[in-house]
């Protein structure tokens, strides 16, 4: 079921051969697509969007973040999000595919970079002055590349790109007060659980089923979400279930009581006192809130 748009590359600059990446100044983005970004949606792609100038609010599967000088935002495939501006906005946005980034940056992969390794880490970073300007260059020269019609282009787009999120990532680093373990053996074996969490949450809501997918006990999988997200298992499986109850129930026709059976529950009461549980609302209380 289709519960609200997924976004496209090939939706946004058809003059451009590229269905794997694209670059704008953000203002002409907004302007360009206006029909289709400025509600809830989803995309099959990485997104990175930096503000320059402006004020609002961004968000991302039902968490704000305010919109102001330095704002940045790291978005996976399948997040649903969608921004209020206060002010006009100025900045720069590109997004790209799994495949265009690991196909020309050889022997590196997007989960390692912290903004993209799990669904639980923060989306948003905020650059400081000093570190504002650089970033600010390194978009642009994205953005420069993109527009341009030069021998080994994506190679050099890869390659500014894979300069960006280091840099990026050393200043999420020094921003995240979390003691998470960045082993890359935890980082695979997370990466790996969150996509089977994400093919089999309807219908596997134990922490053991998961572990013998990945054979691996479910001690050690507790110690691998412990150790990265702070969470037991079970607890992560049940963040995705809620996650796609709020989906379902906002920007669904669908009943309510379709949707505890979407998320496979049989009986109605008992999904709306876990959901009540979790959110401090019913179902219908939630829904109501974002009418």
């Amino acid at each position: 079921m289709k519960i609200v748009p997924v976004l496209h590359i090939e939706q946004f600059e058809e003059e451009h051969s590229s269905v794997d990446f694209y670059s704008n100044a953000l203002a002409a983005h907004l302007k360009k697509n206006e029909h289709i970004v400025h509600r809830p949606h989803k995309h099959d792609f990485f997104l990175c969007v930096l503000f320059l100038k402006g004020s609002g609010v961004h968000e991302i599967d039902f968490s704000s973040y305010p919109i102001e000088k330095g704002s940045l935002f790291f978005l996976k495939p399948g997040q649903t999000h969608s921004w209020k501006f206060d002010s006009a906005v100025e900045g720069y946005i590109f997004f790209h595919t799994q495949s265009f980034f690991e196909l020309n940056i050889s022997g590196v992969k997007l989960h390692q970079f912290p903004f993209y390794y799990s669904y639980k880490n923060p989306p948003h970073l905020t650059l400081p002055p000093e570190a504002l300007q650089d970033i600010a260059l390194r978009f642009n020269e994205i953005n420069q590349e993109y527009h341009a019609n030069s021998v080994y282009k994506k190679q050099k787009l890869a390659s500014l790109i894979n300069l960006a999120y280091i840099d990026l990532s050393r200043y999420y680093a020094a921003f995240d007060t979390t003691d998470n373990v960045l082993s890359p053996t935890y980082l695979k074996i997370l990466s790996e659980l969150e996509q089977r969490v994400e093919q089999f949450y309807r219908s596997e809501k134990q922490a053991r089923f998961y572990a013998d997918q990945l054979h691996i006990t479910t001690k050690h999988l507790n110690r691998v979400t412990k150790s990265t997200l702070g969470k037991t298992t079970t607890e992560l499986i049940n963040d995705r279930i809620l996650l796609e109850a709020k989906r379902l129930i906002v920007h669904s026709q669908t009943s309510l009581a379709h949707v505890a059976e979407l998320l496979g529950y049989e009986d109605y009461a008992y999904f709306s006192r876990v959901f009540k549980a979790k959110t401090q609302s019913t179902p219908l209380e939630f829904k109501k809130r974002y009418q």
